[in-house]
C-alpha cells in the first residue's frame, strides 16, 4: 500500500468524524468485506479484526460509499486508528 492515511489519536476521549471507521481496539486486519467505491448500509459489516482471542466484525456507522481503505489483511492496527473512510450520500 502506496499511501496510508491512518492517523494515531492518543487522547482518552476523542470526536470522530461520522464516516470514520476506527480501530475500537488492537489488533490484526484478517479480511476486508469492501472495496472502494462500494455502497453500504449502516450497520454492513465492513472488515473483520482479531484481538484477543476473537474475531470482531467491524460496522459503518452510517449510509453511504467506501471512499478510501487505509488497512490491507494480515495488517496490525493500533487503538483509534481510521480503517476506512465512508463518505455521507
Amino acid at each position: 500500500m502506496a499511501e496510508n492515511e491512518r492517523k494515531h489519536y492518543r487522547q482518552l476521549y476523542i470526536e470522530v468524524e461520522a464516516g470514520a471507521i476506527f480501530a475500537f481496539i488492537p489488533g490484526t486486519i484478517v479480511d476486508i468485506l469492501v472495496k472502494e467505491g462500494d455502497k453500504v448500509k449502516k450497520g454492513q459489516p465492513l472488515c473483520t479484526l482479531h484481538a484477543m482471542k476473537m474475531d470482531n466484525k467491524i460496522c459503518s456507522d452510517i449510509d453511504g460509499v467506501v471512499a478510501k481503505i487505509n488497512i490491507e489483511p494480515n495488517q496490525n492496527v493500533t487503538k483509534n486508528d481510521v480503517l476506512i473512510k465512508i463518505d455521507k450520500e
